[in-house]
């Protein structure tokens, strides 16, 4: 009996893992001001536990991020960039799925 509770535990914690999903958001980033500025943003989400991807466009002043949201959240993310001297706020109301 505690062999099958004990697979049983194994089975549900290893479940959990699938629970998370890969989110984008989209950041309006509208301080950078320069062209160095979409690398100190890009190194300042990228350090954030659960972040896998971050692209940033000067030109358009947002940066794109894939992030799992078991691991991290948007409110997260954007305190990233304001410690790192870049006011950001989320382009859409949340962030959407990743497409598989």
């Amino acid at each position: 009996m505690r062999k099958q509770f004990v697979v049983a535990m194994f089975l549900t914690l290893l479940s959990m893992s699938s629970w998370a999903a890969s989110q984008n958001v989209t950041l309006s980033v509208p301080d950078m001001t320069c062209s160095a500025c979409p690398i100190t943003v890009k190194l300042a989400l990228s350090k954030v536990e659960g972040v896998s991807q971050v692209s940033v466009s000067y030109p358009d002043r947002e940066a794109v991020v894939t992030f799992d949201d078991a691991l991290t959240s948007i409110d997260e993310l954007t305190e990233a960039t304001s410690d790192a001297g870049y006011l950001s706020t989320p382009k859409a109301s949340e962030a959407t799925p990743e497409e598989p």
